[in-house]
């Protein structure tokens, strides 16, 4: 063999591995900074958030929910990276998430049901809710001035478009347009409500109450936004529903929160998560800056099979490309064939038209929870891959995605307190288990110079490599994958250097007995290789297996410690191959590896020596 080739390869290792730790994966700061392995809360403290379900009615929600809930919320802090977060059920109703370092933004979004609903646009007003309540004076003119409802210039773009090819996506999501034109189109009688539930209607009665009989009729009797353009002084009727809370206005039928001009999209927007998830009925909400009415759910999250983030090679926005299911598949293609088939008269493409002043054919919202990402022109019947477009970064279209796969919450979240995590008891066990690491790596190394002499240098080396080699690539995970090492982690990097010194002793033995049954030092090197090879190999691939399921069935701190080892015994794999029995056969051609009292071959070189005949 040519044990100048096999080290050649590690040393090329090396320098790759720590060229990634000090250019590569986001590396900034100084080199010293650029060293920094990503701490674990329980070593750097961290943030830890708590979500509070709300069921309506004020109910418990299902144990089986919560755990659901768990899951959900647990994949998409993992989707984040490797980051050992923490994520229990405390309680009926609470959910604890823990993250290391400064994590708010990270927890911001981790809550939200992500609730997809693809809905048809049929109607469209301003948000209207200051004019209705401080109509303009008359002009010096006479004339009145116009509202806030009055007929806005047409846009100049076109309206944004899906087309059935994966790469047309529309530009919905952020265009600035000016207040449009309200809807002159009839909308869906109340009726086309579902039944309200019980704790919608007392809080509906509450509400009614609350504005007044006089008020409440006249709202109930709208079948069309309030024109203010014609009579600015109308919307005064309607003055006291500017004084409703989001969950009161929640309550409220679809037409009457979209009919009613004082109602106004902050109010729309303060609405608690869950208003806007029933598909049987009709929504009310707000997108770019004028409120819309949506048809029922025809299209929901569960019906998409897989979502992707992707990079429009086009346009060069991010886009969040779907693939549906069969069903969903059909829904799809029929819900946008409504929409594309739609003539001139129909209410969705007067109110499209209303929003983007030039369309050809109806539009169709995506809504996610309460909020509308696009609301795109549909410019074809679609039965394959679609995407959603909006104001995406590579970051916000990957976490749409992860949310649409891992699916959504079954149960509401309202955020409760969040608190910071202190790392004082952390960085003392720290400061122990280091301290006992390195004790304990003093004894072993003392223990094999005392026994194996020469030989332990091997040892020594070995496990410095496979030290630097760790440490490199923990550094490097963590920058790039989210890896953080706990105290969990570091105690299966120790256990992974015990594994590593069994190895040793292992090869070492090997060579004893290969050199007892009378070969020469330079022959016992390589086949005492070839016969403890598959040892060592059997034994590390054990332990690999067993980091491999302890990591898949575990989670947590215990899914840190089997990362941790497996990550180790590959890495010490790579030394065995690549240093330490290149390097044994190079100290088999020199004279120290010959003597029994350098070499630590001790009694078994001095009766080869000694005994000729079996030599």
């Amino acid at each position: 063999m040519h044990p100048g080739r096999q080290l050649a390869v590690l040393g090329g290792i090396f320098v790759v591995l720590y060229l990634l730790v000090f250019f590569a994966g986001g590396a900034s700061g100084s080199f010293t900074d650029r060293l920094h392995p990503k701490l674990g809360l329980d070593l750097v403290g961290g943030t830890q958030a708590t979500y509070i379900a709300s069921v309506q009615g004020g109910q418990v929600p299902s144990k089986e929910s919560m755990e659901q809930a768990r899951n959900i919320i647990e994949n998409r802090v993992n989707a984040l990276g490797v980051s050992e977060a923490e994520v229990v059920v405390q309680g009926d109703r609470n959910i604890v998430v823990s993250l290391a370092g400064k994590a708010d933004d990270q927890l911001k979004d981790l809550s939200q049901a992500a609730q997809m609903r693809f809905r048809l646009l049929i109607g469209t007003t301003g948000d209207v809710s200051a004019t209705a309540l401080n109509p303009p004076s008359a002009a010096p003119s006479g004339s009145a001035a116009p509202s806030a409802g009055a007929s806005a210039p047409a846009p100049t773009g076109s309206a944004p478009a899906v087309n059935a090819t994966p790469s047309a996506g529309g530009q919905g999501g952020g265009e600035v347009m000016k207040a449009p034109t309200p809807t002159p189109t009839p909308t869906p009688s109340a009726s086309a409500e579902a039944p309200a539930s019980a704790a919608e209607l007392a809080t509906r009665e509450e509400v009614q109450k609350k504005v007044g009989a006089a008020q409440w009729a006249a709202a109930e009797k709208l079948t069309a936004p309030v024109d203010l353009t014609s009579n600015p002084e109308a919307g005064k009727q309607f003055a006291n529903f500017a004084k409703l809370s989001g969950t009161e206005v929640a309550a409220l039928t679809a037409q009457m929160q979209f009919n009613v001009p004082t109602i106004s999209c902050k109010q729309l927007d303060d609405r608690p998560n869950g208003a806007i998830d029933d598909v049987n009925t009709d929504a009310a909400v707000c997108y770019q800056s004028a409120k819309v009415l949506l048809d029922k759910a025809k299209v929901v999250g569960d019906d998409i099979s897989k979502a992707s983030p992707q990079l429009d090679q086009q346009t060069g926005q991010w886009v969040v490309s779907l693939d549906f299911t069969g069903a969903g598949s059909t829904k799809w293609a029929a819900l946008t064939r409504q929409a594309f088939e739609a003539t001139s008269s129909d209410p969705c493409y007067v109110a499209a038209q209303s929003l983007y002043g030039s369309v050809e054919h109806c539009a169709v919202a995506v809504v996610l929870d309460k909020s509308v990402i696009s609301a795109p022109q549909i410019q074809g019947v679609l039965t394959g891959t679609s995407q959603i477009t909006g104001q995406f970064n590579a970051t916000s279209a990957k976490q749409l995605a992860d949310q649409l796969n891992f699916g959504a919450i079954p149960v509401t979240f309202n955020s409760g307190p969040a608190q910071t995590v202190s790392a004082t008891l952390g960085i003392q066990q720290l400061q122990a288990g280091l301290l006992a690491a390195a004790i304990g790596m003093g004894l072993v190394a003392i223990y094999a110079f005392f026994y194996y002499r020469l030989l332990g240098s091997v040892i020594f080396m070995s496990l410095i490599l496979s030290g630097l080699l760790t440490f490199g690539a923990l550094v490097f995970l963590g920058r790039t994958m989210g890896f953080t090492l706990t105290l969990a982690g570091i105690a299966g990097f120790i256990v992974s250097l015990g594994v590593a010194a069994d190895s040793f002793v292992i090869y070492f033995e090997r060579l004893k007995d290969e050199i007892h049954e009378g070969r020469s030092p330079r022959s016992a090197v390589p086949r005492a290789w070839a016969r403890a090879r598959r040892t060592i190999i059997s034994a590390n691939a054990i332990t690999i297996l067993a980091a491999v399921v302890l990591y898949i069935v575990s989670v947590g701190a215990v899914q840190g410690f089997a990362f941790a080892l497996g990550l180790s015994t590959v890495l010490d794999l790579l030394v065995v191959f690549l240093f330490r029995h290149p390097i044994m056969t190079m100290f088999a051609s020199t004279k120290a590896f010959l003597s029994p009292r350098v070499s630590g071959l001790g009694r078994v070189l001095r009766r080869a020596q000694t005994d000729p005949k079996e030599a």
